[in-house]
């Protein structure tokens, strides 16, 4: 003999509710993917600049992380020895990227919410 409940069986029954709050979730993903996209052009127009070794090199690099350029004075070539000049120019890349990264932390986390993975 074998215990129903009354109703239907299985399933996913009921058909009530739950569909708005699906369109309106959707709606707020796309707003926000499309906040997001327009933050994410504008940090490639964003940039950072990071001078060492007294003026002696600079380092400007976007906020989307792409170095737009690297400026060497020129007495610093006559002047430095290839492992100095290195250990500038390694040291402005790095602080740039840690300058750019905040950019984009500081311009993308409001959108994101503390959002997993963002």
């Amino acid at each position: 003999m074998s215990k129903g409940r009354g109703g239907k069986m299985g399933g996913f029954g009921g058909g009530g509710g739950g569909g708005g709050n699906q369109a309106n979730m959707m709606r707020q993903l796309q707003r926000l993917q499309e906040e997001m996209e327009k933050a994410q052009a504008a940090l490639a127009d964003e940039t950072v600049s990071v001078t060492v070794g007294g003026g002696a090199i600079k380092v400007v690099m976007t906020g989307d992380q792409h170095c737009k350029s690297v400026e060497i004075d020129a007495d610093m070539l006559k002047e430095a020895d290839a492992e100095m000049l290195q250990d500038l120019v390694l040291s402005a890349v790095n602080m740039a990227l840690d300058q750019s990264r905040e950019l984009q932390s500081t311009r993308l986390g409001p959108l994101t919410g503390g959002l997993p993975g963002f």
